[in-house]
């Protein structure tokens, strides 16, 4: 399946153990224009058997289910069946829903309740919005991102030059939809001597960006950890943004503090990748790269644009390996973008970049 879903006509299949969910979820599939709900399953069981005989393009998938969960389901999915998978799952599924992106799924909402209750109708607007970026998605990027080796902890003895001798203080990185996935190629590949700070807008809703940057720590050289009001922002740390919350910086003589500050009447998503970038720009100047990554919407834009006019300098990922690519096109399309690059050659990059050469 390695063309865009088709914009005329979606063939959804729903895997949830909860009736009400199912009733919940198809009700609202079925009142998009184009949707149209093919099949329930009621476990991971039934939704192979589904998924063989309806051949649907898209799923919404539970992951704690009797019998045989999500997970069993969604590895066999994408090995024999690759299909767009939009996670489903109840409050305190942290840990298990970041698992479920790393076999394969592409976006996820949180239930607000494990049990039956009116409040799961406020998944439906989500739902809405989610299928919107899922319609332009290729399937074909999904698998061949999970088929390639899992890239381990650099260890690396090459000499690079502290934070001062290097022409950035700052890596801003900001991603959506696809986001996590992408994050970890690229961070860790990073050398423990990595001369810049890193600061990162991952758009997750809050307590997720806390496991997030929990996962990645164990995974990367550099230390990584959820931005707290007053941290410092120094080489050797990696900052992720808290869900919920928009990171700014601020100085203080040599130093530079993280400050935390709400969503913003201008902002669509918070944490906002462009609150950040601006913020970087504005403290900063020349001495930002700016990096955006897959990721729907235009969000990340105007940040790049402020790194742009302060000299400094932006990289966007290409649409050959974006999942979804919104909003490094609209960057692109800005004219702001000084490198636009796949996956994979954008650690080179930075790399190059922060150790002196400024090409």
């Amino acid at each position: 399946m390695s063309e865009k879903m088709s914009l005329k006509h979606i063939r959804a299949l729903v895997v949830d153990d909860s009736a009400y969910s199912r009733r919940l979820i198809s009700n609202t599939l079925n009142s998009i224009k184009h949707v149209e709900v093919v099949g329930t399953a009621y476990n991971g069981q039934e939704a192979i058997t589904m998924a063989i005989r309806l051949k649907p393009n898209f799923i919404t998938l539970d992951l704690e289910m009797p019998e045989m969960d999500g997970f069993t389901f969604l590895r066999w999915l994408m090995h024999n069946q690759p299909t767009p998978v939009i996670i489903i799952s109840s409050e305190g599924s942290e840990e298990n829903i970041l698992k479920a992106l790393d076999i394969g799924a592409v976006d996820f909402i949180v239930k607000p309740t494990r049990k039956i209750s009116p409040e799961l109708s406020f998944i439906q607007d989500t739902l809405v919005e989610k299928l919107t970026t899922i319609r332009n998605l290729k399937i074909d990027k999904v698998t061949a991102r999970m088929s390639s080796p899992r890239i381990q902890r650099v260890q690396t003895k090459t000499v690079i030059p502290s934070a001062s001798q290097s022409p950035f203080d700052l890596v801003a990185i900001g991603a959506s939809t696809g986001g996590p996935p992408a994050l970890q190629t690229i961070l860790t590949r990073l050398p423990a001597n990595f001369p810049s700070a890193i600061a990162v807008v991952q758009h997750m809703p809050p307590s997720f960006t806390r496991f997030f940057a929990e996962r990645l720590n164990e995974s990367c050289e550099l230390d990584v950890k959820e931005a707290e009001e007053g941290d410092e922002v120094r080489s050797g740390r990696i900052l992720i943004a808290p869900g919920g919350m928009n990171m700014a910086f601020k100085r203080y003589n040599a130093i530079v503090r993280v400050t935390l500050g709400p969503q913003r009447e201008e902002d669509k998503f918070v944490p906002s990748v462009n609150a950040m970038m601006e913020s970087s720009s504005t403290v900063y100047g020349g001495r930002t790269l700016g990096v955006l990554l897959t990721g729907m919407g235009d969000d990340g834009k105007i940040g790049m644009k402020a790194i742009k006019q302060m000299e400094g300098k932006t990289i966007a990922e290409s649409e050959d390996t974006a999942i979804v690519f919104g909003m490094p096109a609209e960057a692109i399309k800005e004219g702001v973008v000084d490198h636009i690059l796949g996956l994979g050659e954008i650690t080179d990059k930075i790399l190059s970049l922060c150790i002196g050469n400024n090409s």
